[in-house]
């Protein structure tokens, strides 16, 4: 077992941190916010640090997973960040989904400092995180992933080494592409069925069993129909996700002309006052039948 540390106890943190301290490994927390970091450690024994920099001293590995590129580099960089706490030889894997161009840089300047880095974001939403079967796809040095791989198995059911430093956030780019396509499909085939006069609950049950399946169609067409947008990943997360990958089709030349339309669906949610609905939310815009 190793002894590692674990930055960022939001919706996803909380629990593969506790994941971890489950698998016999001794955990060290630090949370923006002190009581959620107490409240871990009542929950799951370990300790909680005051800053970055002292959750990480003396860890063999340090997991990341905050907002955004931004709150990363403050957790990481500077006098009380991850980095200054580490020894030569420890790792950073980074589980926020953030931009390839802030894994680059912050691999970069762990090398400088003998330090290891995997970028390595998540699928799986907090569902996936409570229960241990989150998708990890990672980039970086094969040697540092293979090291790292039995401590993230800890909470997950698939684990992949994309590429090089940035891999991991570009896999994740294309997993937010594939979700969004994806979800706009079946909230817009819910919304036919119940115009055309359709039990749009035993239509999904027919399709769900052919071509038309998938993890959106079996697990949240019920609760779309409901009006339920409680599950979870929230459209103001996705929207940061959808503008990460947007700049970096910019940057390299792909053509997203659905994924940037589904990023204009997900404005409305927001401007309907569903900033925190899940990402299911994409019926409520549709107008329902007369």
């Amino acid at each position: 077992m190793a002894k590692v540390s674990f930055i960022g106890l939001g919706v996803m943190g909380y629990p593969m941190a506790g994941h971890l301290a489950a698998e016999g490994h001794e955990v060290c927390v630090y949370n923006r916010s002190p009581g959620k970091a107490q409240s871990w450690v009542t929950r799951f024994a370990g300790e909680f640090a005051a800053t970055p920099r002292e959750a990480a001293a003396g860890a063999e590995f340090v997991m990341t997973c905050v907002g955004n590129d931004d709150d990363l580099r403050s957790v990481v960089l500077g006098a009380d960040g991850a980095f200054a706490g580490m020894a030569p030889g420890a790792v950073l894997i980074d589980h926020t989904t953030a931009s390839a161009t802030v894994a680059r840089e912050l691999a970069v300047l762990a090398a400088e400092r003998e330090l290891g880095f995997l970028d390595a974001p998540v699928s799986g939403g907090q569902a996936g995180a409570e229960s241990g079967l989150l998708t990890v796809m990672v980039g970086g040095e094969a040697a540092i992933y293979d090291r790292a791989l039995p401590v993230i198995e800890a909470y997950a059911k698939m684990v992949r080494l994309m590429g090089h430093a940035g891999s991991g956030q570009l896999t994740k780019m294309v997993n937010q592409i594939c979700i969004g396509g994806l979800v706009q499909g079946l909230a817009e085939a819910l919304h036919f069925a119940q115009c055309a006069g359709l039990d749009a609950e035993g239509a999904m049950a027919v399709i769900s069993k052919g071509a038309a399946q998938s993890w959106q169609l079996e697990h949240r067409h019920a609760s779309m129909l409901a009006g339920e947008f409680e599950h979870g990943f929230a459209v103001d997360w996705m929207r940061k996700d959808l503008s990460i990958l947007l700049e970096e089709a910019r940057r390299n030349g792909a053509q997203l002309p659905v994924t940037a339309l589904v990023d204009q669906f997900y404005a409305d949610v927001q401007a309907m006052g569903g900033g925190r609905w899940d990402t299911s939310s994409l019926l409520a815009r549709l107008k329902p039948a007369k």
